[in-house]
């Protein structure tokens, strides 16, 4: 399923990555550079990173959009806010550990994506319900490089 972007949300990813690039992280949004597993040229879109328990994650609110499927096939990936940048290998997390990861996302960023969630999932549903979701809305484990 290919999710299509309504205006509104491709004029606010242009503005986030623009901020970004100015290297103004609104809300903590950073832009992800992605290499196209067809093309091989360089992506970018903004994402919200999520630190759970030390550890870094991005979660896919929008579903198995591109960029999911090109960390996929290229599981390298570089976040940056102005000249600052790191790069990180990306390990999408299937198990029952992304739960908590999706309760804390849901939690942060709800407010910006909980649109993009089946009706009535939230920060406070149950554990069966969030991993419900997990395999419509892929969560991926940073690893600096």
């Amino acid at each position: 399923m290919t999710v299509q972007l309504d205006r509104s949300t491709r004029v606010f990813n242009a503005i986030v990555t623009g901020l970004s690039r100015l290297g103004i992280s609104a809300f903590g949004a950073k832009e992800m550079v992605v290499t196209g597993r067809k093309s091989g040229a360089q992506h970018s879109t903004p994402v919200n990173p999520l630190r759970v328990d030390g550890r870094l994650y991005l979660v896919a609110p929008r579903g198995q959009t591109q960029w999911v499927r090109n960390v996929r096939h290229t599981p390298r990936v570089v976040l940056r806010t102005g000249r600052s940048h790191q790069v990180y290998e990306a390990r999408e997390v299937t198990d029952d550990s992304a739960v908590p990861v999706m309760r804390h996302y849901l939690k942060r960023w709800a407010w910006e994506v909980g649109r993009f969630f089946p009706e009535g999932i939230s920060a406070t549903s149950t554990d069966a319900q969030i991993a419900a979701v997990v395999p419509a809305h892929p969560v991926f484990r940073l690893e600096r490089v």
